[in-house]
């Protein structure tokens, strides 16, 4: 009996990893519907080109090199065989000792969840570095990105390994549920330092420094993609529960949904609000990067607020991601999506608010784990985009940003009926 109990939980933890998996996949298509809603249409197709190519490009890294480096071993190297030995090496265990509750799912089924973590990560530095990067230049860092510099800053928090075999995150009370900072932080300062080396795009600030808006061409798109985000993100914080099967983990796994969506609507109101007094109009960009704020803030502990406490954490991280984007553009960091706000300064923020409920978690434990992944990915990063652009250059002619990125590096156009 206590076998048979032990393979329906495995079974359905394992289903449970699968669909979440696949909801954070979909966030692949939010990501890539609201930066093709926020850009120029003439850049659309390059958009959407390095969207689909870096979630390919982290899956195939990922498997090379990245989740042993993240985790141990060689999973994916030697073949899957290793899953269906934990099975059996689990049942044996629950014949001898008894079950013991604890949940045991496919190895298979955990690299599936991780890897489209990675492309997550990945697809914040896409937003901000829009119509005027190389495309390949882009993808050449997406190797070096999903393959080394997330997996090893991941092997230091979620891995358990000592940062450069010097100090233990986790010891010093740094906590991070679903990846405010390991994932959007660290996709952040990734974008962050190509946009430092890229400059901003053309026209968007004028010669007395007075700052040009450049209007997106389909905000339908984009509020679409942030729709789909929000509905994605329930399996990137509800999957980091990693288990279903229990009645604890089950009641978990639903706080986990309430929360991420209270959050998530109060930094869409929170956003709305603050714009309304700024600019006397309700902005829709802002309205769909305070949902996103939100949710950034969220998904460093969505499991311990009441919803009442998500839905003010929401709301504070929706006023931050409109004061830091105009912050940003009056010192000239040019991010077309505010992609550097929304998962960089709000995802610091969640991870700094996660000791208010976490009683587990320490201000200054969560303020080292900052500071370490930001630095680290931050300086690799850099050093990475300053190689690539010695040796390719990593920004478009300005003639072809002109032009359009559409033409100069797809040789398409996404609305050619329309533009010409």
């Amino acid at each position: 009996m206590e076998s048979q109990i032990f393979e329906l939980q495995y079974a359905l933890d394992t289903f449970y990893f699968l669909i979440c998996g696949a909801l954070v996949m979909w966030m692949a298509a939010g990501f890539t519907m609201l930066e093709a809603g926020l850009v120029r249409s003439k850049n659309t197709v390059e958009i959407l080109t390095k969207n689909v190519a870096l979630f390919a490009t982290a899956s195939i890294m990922y498997m090379i090199c990245g989740y042993a480096i993240m985790y141990g071993g060689d999973l994916f190297l030697s073949g899957i065989a290793g899953g269906d030995t934990l099975v059996e090496d689990a049942l044996a265990a629950s014949a001898e000792n008894g079950f013991s509750g604890d949940s045991v799912y496919s190895a298979a089924s955990d690299f599936f969840f991780q890897v489209v973590f990675v492309a997550t990560c990945m697809s914040i530095v896409s937003g901000a570095v829009a119509e005027r990067m190389k495309l390949w230049a882009f993808l050449l860092f997406a190797v070096v990105m999903t393959g080394f510099i997330y997996p090893l800053e991941g092997s230091w928090t979620w891995g358990g390994n000592d940062v450069f075999g010097l100090f233990n995150l986790g010891d010093m009370g740094f906590s991070d549920f679903a990846g405010s900072g390991i994932v959007h932080m660290a996709g952040a300062a990734a974008a962050l330092a190509g946009v430092l080396l890229l400059g901003p795009r053309k026209g968007k600030y004028g010669p007395n420094g007075e700052i040009r808006a450049i209007p997106g061409a389909n905000l339908p798109l984009a509020a679409l993609g942030t729709l789909i985000l929000w509905m994605g993100w329930f399996g990137f914080n509800g999957g980091s529960v990693l288990k279903l099967g229990d009645i604890a983990s089950a009641n978990s796994v639903a706080m986990v949904f309430l929360n991420t969506n209270a959050a998530a609507a109060g930094g869409a109101v929170g956003a709305l609000l603050i714009a309304r007094i700024i600019f006397g109009k309700a902005d829709l960009t802002m309205l769909l990067n305070g949902a996103l704020a939100g949710l950034v803030a969220i998904t460093a502990e969505p499991s311990t607020p009441s919803a009442l406490q998500a839905t003010l954490f929401g709301v504070a991280a929706g006023v931050i991601v409109v004061l830091s984007i105009l912050a940003l553009d009056k010192i000239k960091i040019d991010d077309p999506v505010g992609a550097i706000s929304v998962h960089g300064v709000v995802g610091l923020f969640g991870l700094l608010i996660v000791p208010i409920t976490n009683p587990a978690s320490t201000f200054i434990g969560q303020i080292a784990g900052a500071a370490t992944i930001f630095a680290w990915v931050f300086v690799a990063s850099f050093i990475v985009w300053v190689i690539i652009k010695a040796v390719i250059g990593i920004r478009i002619s300005e003639e072809d940003e002109y032009e359009g990125a559409d033409i100069a590096e797809c040789g398409m156009e996404a609305y050619p009926e329309f533009i010409r």
